[in-house]
This record gives structure tokens, sequence and C-alpha cells, in this order.
């Protein structure tokens, strides 16, 4: 007797709408779903539908998610997500899906979390989280009291990430000759880092080449290019 496939609905969120428009942030997803598929999923199984969203994940109106919940339920099939802060930050979001008798959660991240386990994993993080933000209130609330002008702070703190992201763009655009075709042409990012490092090309920063820094160098070039 043929096994019935093992249903899957992926659901992915990036944050912003310049991550949405780039693919960062949705790579990692992509990379994560993968390796959960090939390495944890049950056999055969069958991916019935992806959905995006390009929302924070404070909001609690996203329309690709409830599409994905639709279909999770009227099909029986399990929500698939790369990691639980896909889904939601908020612990109140996330424990109402669980109580959701007609849907079962997997997340990549944590093949083997049951319900209970990402519950309480949800509601660590929130914590973690809150704990964050109250000690980044006391650090300003202290600068403050020091005299620093902390609107000052930021704006010069602006001002250094616009001119270094203007500098990583262009040094992108001076190797783009170069490790575009490579790229295209099926060369890893190790072959792409040991070709401009033979050639003296060095980083933005005056380093040699690394796969990571080749990566960041084709995405820019992507993202300049949208």
């Amino acid at each position: 007797m043929t096994r019935a496939a093992k249903k899957y609905v992926i659901y992915y969120r990036v944050s912003t709408k310049r991550q949405g428009d780039s693919g960062l942030g949705l790579e990692a997803q992509e990379r994560d779903i993968s390796l959960f598929l090939e390495n944890y999923s049950d056999v055969p199984f069958e991916v019935i539908g992806t959905f995006t969203d390009v929302e924070s994940g404070k909001h609690a109106d996203r329309p690709e998610l409830t599409r994905a919940l639709e279909l999770a339920r009227a099909e029986g099939a399990e929500l698939l997500v790369a990691k639980l802060d896909r889904l939601s930050r908020k612990v109140s979001q996330i424990a109402a899906l669980m109580d959701d008798k007609r849907l079962k959660i997997r997340v990549a991240a944590m093949p083997n979390a049951d319900k209970f386990q990402l519950h309480i994993y949800a509601a660590l993080a929130e914590q973690e989280r809150d704990f964050i933000s109250l000690r980044t209130k006391q650090a300003l609330a202290a600068a403050k009291a020091r005299g620093v002008q902390l609107g000052g702070m930021r704006d010069a703190t602006m001002k250094r990430n616009k001119a270094a992201m203007a500098a990583a763009d262009a040094a992108a655009q001076r190797v783009a000759s170069i490790i575009q075709p490579m790229r295209a042409s099926g060369s890893t990012l190790q072959q792409i880092a040991d070709a401009l490092n033979s050639a003296k090309v060095p980083t933005p920063r005056g380093r040699t080449w690394a796969p990571m820094s080749v990566k960041n160098a084709l995405e820019r070039l992507e993202t300049t290019a949208a």
C-alpha cells in the first residue's frame, strides 16, 4: 500500500521592504526549510503552498499568514516555518496558534520540538526581548543624565552607517565584473574569493576575501540592481 505524502504549507516572513525585495533574510529561511525537509521530514512529502509576508513580527494582521493557516487547516497539512519568530514575536499570538486543534506547527530550526516545548521557547524569547529593551532604556536614561546628547549620537551613527554602506556598495561595483560572471557560471563562493585574492583585490576593509564577503557583495549588487 502506497504511503500518503506528508503535506506542508511553508510560511516565510521578512521584516522590511528592502529585505523582501533583495531576498536578504529570505535566503536563510529557505536554507533552513530545505535542511529540515531533506534531513528530518517523513517521506514522501509534498509542499502544497508557500506564502511570504513582508511585515514586522509585532503585527498580527498578515494576509499571507492568514492564507497559509487556512490552507494548512483545510488540507490537514503542517505549517512549516524556519524559526518560531517568523510566526510572531508575541507569545500570546503563538499560544493562540498552538491551541488551535486543527493546526500543527513545525519549526525547521527545532525539528523535534513539540507544541509544549515551542510554547516555552516563545515565552523565554519574549522575556529576553523585554529584558534587553529595559536594559537599553536604562542605559539611554543614564547617558542622558550625564548630559549626553542622544539625538546627536544617533545622527552621527546614522551618518557613519550611511557612509559605510555607500563605501561597501562602491566596492561591490568595482568587483562586479569578476564575481557576477563567475557566480553565473557556477563558481562557488570560495572559488570566487580565491580568484579575488589571487588577483590581489582587497575587500572594502583592506582584508582578504572569504566566502561570506563574496556573498555580501553579490547581495549588494542584487539590491542596487533592483
